[in-house]
């Protein structure tokens, strides 16, 4: 399976909070993700955990001092030999220091010889973490171009509630992955939508359909670490809402429709990659349907296509669909992109394996209008959805190039 870290060379630098034991994680998911992973540790931190764990999950060894190993230039050879740099906790000491170029151990010398991104993801007490000497640090930090990831907010180890608890690994890897990706997409307006749609039939029942709104939410977070601004327009679903990024909650197809609409003109790409109802019933009953001992009919009425309206009115746009098929994927796929005047279809087979709803991989094919297809083998759905906006991009190249 694809991985959008293998062979990315990521140092992580490990301060001295309660945190910290979190790191050993962190290198683990790094590894699965196909990332060499070496470990800078500074004094404090060996106090919370011992350099020997962090050794063996990154199967290398650990960096705990400037004068401690056999290369005379650490800082030096870690700043050439790394593409990211992460500071997994990183203390409000720390941060001080950084924000002011000092340059007292390893790994904040490290920090000034390094050239390539830097993710930050502060933890510390949350009186701390809101005083106005940390916060004006991490201000001049993102100034300079360095990521800072919020902490979350929360019962902290000293008991108090509030800002500054380390955000899980899970979180800190998708902000690694933004930060090692090309900003191709600055500048531009991208609108996805995701999840199903739920119509009612009484105040508990409700028509909706097996999608998660995972290959959506990949499709914005892609977008956003590509420096585009995103708009999500979410179903239902058990995710939460992207940092970064304008998000609308919707519940109806109608209702679908009018966010729509109301966010199409600010777009310059649309990735329409919800599972719209395409029936909703006649009407609802406003008591709850009671169980009864003959047959219920119901009467549906369809809803808009939304996308086939999009497609009248796209102007220069380019507008993407999806198809969630069970056989003849690009017949249908090509076919769907010329009725509904779409520029890219991206199908897949539900029934295969690795593939369809609930699940974070897929296994697609992105189809175009003149029937010419690639099919991409299974990977995660943000590797898949960084293949789908690398189409986006060429399609609007050559659409420059033939003027």
């Amino acid at each position: 399976m694809v991985k959008l870290l293998e062979g990315k060379r990521i140092t992580i630098g490990v301060t001295g909070g309660i945190g910290a034991y979190k790191a050993a994680e962190l290198i683990s998911r790094l590894r699965d993700e196909g990332a060499v992973v070496r470990v800078v540790m500074t004094r404090a931190a060996q106090e919370f955990i011992r350099p020997l764990t962090l050794q063996v999950l990154s199967g290398g060894a650990v960096y705990t001092g400037l004068f401690e190993g056999a290369d005379p230039l650490p800082h030096i050879t870690l700043a050439r030999e790394s593409d990211l740099l992460v500071v997994y906790p990183a203390t409000a000491h720390f941060v001080g220091q950084a924000a002011w170029g000092l340059a007292s151990d390893l790994l904040t010398t490290l920090l000034l010889a390094f050239e390539g991104p830097v993710v930050l993801c502060p933890a510390m007490n949350a009186r701390m973490y809101t005083s106005p000497p940390v916060q004006e640090n991490l201000r001049r930090l993102a100034a300079r171009g360095y990521v800072i990831v919020p902490p979350e907010t929360g019962r902290l180890a000293c008991g108090e509630t509030g800002p500054g608890r380390l955000p899980p690994p899970d979180t800190a890897v998708e902000f690694i992955r933004g930060a090692l990706v090309q900003k191709d997409m600055a500048g531009l307006g991208v609108l996805v939508t995701a999840g199903p749609t739920r119509e009612a039939l009484d105040p508990v029942r409700y028509l909706t359909n097996r999608s998660s709104g995972k290959m959506g939410y990949a499709v914005a977070r892609a977008a956003r670490d590509r420096g585009a601004r995103v708009t999500l327009i979410s179903g239902p679903t058990a995710l939460p809402p992207p940092p970064g990024i304008s998000f609308k909650a919707v519940e109806t197809a109608l209702e679908m429709r009018e966010a729509v609409l109301e966010a199409f003109g600010a777009a310059d790409v649309v990735v329409m990659a919800a599972a719209v109802s395409d029936y909703r019933p006649a009407t609802v009953s406003r008591e709850k349907i009671k169980k009864g001992t003959v047959p219920v009919t119901l009467d549906l009425v369809p809803n808009p296509d939304i996308i086939e309206e999009l497609g009248r009115i796209k102007g220069n746009r380019l507008l993407v669909g999806f198809a969630a098929e069970t056989g003849d994927l690009v017949a249908h796929a090509q076919a769907k992109a010329l009725k509904k005047n779409l520029d890219l279809v991206v199908a897949n087979d539900v029934r295969q394996e690795g593939a369809g709803f609930a699940v974070d991989t897929n296994v697609v094919s992105l189809v175009f209008r003149d029937g010419q297809f690639l099919e991409l083998p299974k990977m995660e759905k943000y590797a898949v959805a960084h293949r789908i906006l690398d189409a986006v991009l060429e399609l609007r190249e050559d659409r420059v190039e033939r003027g």
